[in-house]
């Protein structure tokens, strides 16, 4: 092999289908490109608990970066170390109290893999139960006593950008904070300063592969700025049109086996 590589996937969008699993074209590539010797990583907004599940069905050997990088851990070796870096808990509660006077469904506010639901809500239950997690319900001022990993605000469609203007004058210092992509009208927060690139240069470094020998695919605006950091960042045919202007590739969409099309072509020389 001549040189290795660290190839970085987005699950939602990006390495999962639209039915939320991932091909066996997908497998077979990242398999073949994993015997050659180099290394394939997760970096997902998505709790660990949540991720699981298909780090294993793809092999995967590496670290991971969930929470859109407020948690890297290594899933088979806990002497790699694992970093957290949650919200404090007084803004936590700051923006809790803050919603009251904004329209909204509900809040929920995950520590590593418990999860907080201000309101009961069956239907936000049901997609975060995946794991099964400890669940607590009951308003977050009162009932939420760890700082959280990530705070998720689930509201209406119009009621977005007005939440997040407020989160921009008011805890700019100290959030950060990105949409969901459609059906789920959601904004996510965590801790300022963090990012998937954040957690990917952590691992990269661990395993010595220098940035330009990075590959991340990505769909959506939580993979921005890890797009700006791979040597090579690629977006899915199905991205959202910010990432597509800055990727340095825009590949086929999840539904057509972008991730394996674009690998096969790139390593087509490398592995002949």
């Amino acid at each position: 092999m001549k040189e290795q590589h660290l190839i970085v996937l987005d699950l939602d969008g990006t390495l999962l289908k639209d039915d939320k699993t991932i091909s066996d074209r997908s497998k077979k590539v990242l398999n073949q490109l994993m015997n050659q010797g180099h290394q394939v990583m997760i970096a997902t907004g998505r709790p660990f608990r949540s991720s699981e599940r298909y780090y294993h069905e793809a092999g995967l050997n590496t670290p991971i970066v969930n929470f859109n990088g407020a948690f890297v851990h290594h899933p088979l070796h806990t002497s790699w170390g694992s970093f957290h870096s949650p919200l404090d808990i007084k803004v936590a509660k700051d923006i809790v109290e803050a919603l009251s006077g904004f329209t909204f469904h509900n809040i929920i506010a995950e520590v590593r893999d418990d999860v907080y639901y201000h309101y009961h809500d069956e239907k936000l239950m049901d997609i975060f139960s995946m794991g099964n997690p400890r669940v607590t319900t009951g308003d977050l001022r009162n009932f939420l006593t760890e700082p959280p990993t990530s705070m998720l605000i689930h509201t209406e469609e119009e009621h977005v950008p007005l939440i997040r203007e407020h989160l921009q004058d008011v805890h700019a210092e100290v959030v950060e904070h990105r949409r969901w992509a459609d059906p789920f009208h959601v904004i996510e927060i965590v801790k300022k300063g963090l990012n998937k690139a954040v957690g990917i240069e952590r691992v990269a470094k661990s395993l010595n592969i220098p940035q330009e020998r990075i590959i991340a695919f990505g769909d959506e605006d939580n993979d921005l700025e890890m797009i700006e950091y791979a040597g090579c960042g690629v977006a899915m045919g199905n991205g959202i049109g910010g990432l597509k202007s800055i990727a340095d590739v825009v590949t086929l969409s999840n539904e057509e086996d972008g991730i394996a099309v674009f690998l096969e072509e790139y390593f087509k020389e490398k592995t002949a």
